[in-house]
């Protein structure tokens, strides 16, 4: 036969260890952020406002592969891709992101989108303060997304580092823009081949 539950008794010593963790607390010091007055460093690794990275001449790293839209379980992430061309290249591969958005009024800042980026072309930054007064702002788009420019970088389009292919970029074989690198006309963002080039 089975052995019957043994029957708990209510003690005093119950309430007496819920209310423990009270009493502990009524007597530490309390901590007061002076907050935004004095902004707290963050982690290294913490989750804040993502960063569409570059290679090391300049070239886009995203190639609008849409991993990163699968991946967000708050369908926050909107990527358009499109593909490259000799006379007005973005990335070092066949493709491009030509529309990237993130709707930070949707996104958790979970992460899961930067561990699908094959690319390492998304990351993300300790900027936390995001909140706006309208949701339109909260709409980020490629432009404000996309990191800036070094020393050795040229903006996009223009060709790639002379001799190199795709896979030489990923191997970290191109650390700088090649000397004479000039930047190509952006038809695709309304540019016309008259107008001024931005030379390295």
């Amino acid at each position: 036969m089975a052995e019957e539950p043994k029957e708990t008794k209510p003690g005093f010593q119950n309430p007496v260890a819920g209310f423990g963790v009270t009493f502990k607390a009524m007597f530490k010091k309390r901590l007061t952020e002076q907050y935004p007055e004095q902004q707290k460093t963050t982690a290294p690794r913490f989750h804040g406002r993502h960063q569409l990275n570059r290679h090391p001449d300049g070239l886009e790293k995203c190639v609008g592969c849409e991993l990163c839209a699968w991946a967000c379980p708050a369908d926050a992430i909107y990527v358009e891709g499109a593909d490259n061309t000799d006379e007005e290249r973005y990335s070092p591969g066949e493709r491009y992101g030509r529309v990237y958005q993130i709707n930070y009024a949707r996104c958790i800042l979970c992460g899961l989108c930067i561990e699908a980026c094959p690319t390492r072309a998304l990351t993300m930054t300790n900027e936390f303060e995001l909140a706006d007064s309208s949701r339109a702002n909260l709409i980020y788009t490629k432009e404000q997304l996309l990191a800036g420019l070094d020393e050795d970088m040229v903006d996009t389009p223009h060709a790639i580092y002379p001799g190199m292919d795709e896979q030489d970029y990923y191997r970290g074989l191109v650390t700088e823009a090649a000397p004479g690198t000039e930047r190509q006309v952006a038809v695709s963002k309304g540019e016309q081949p008259g107008e001024q080039e931005v030379k390295a």
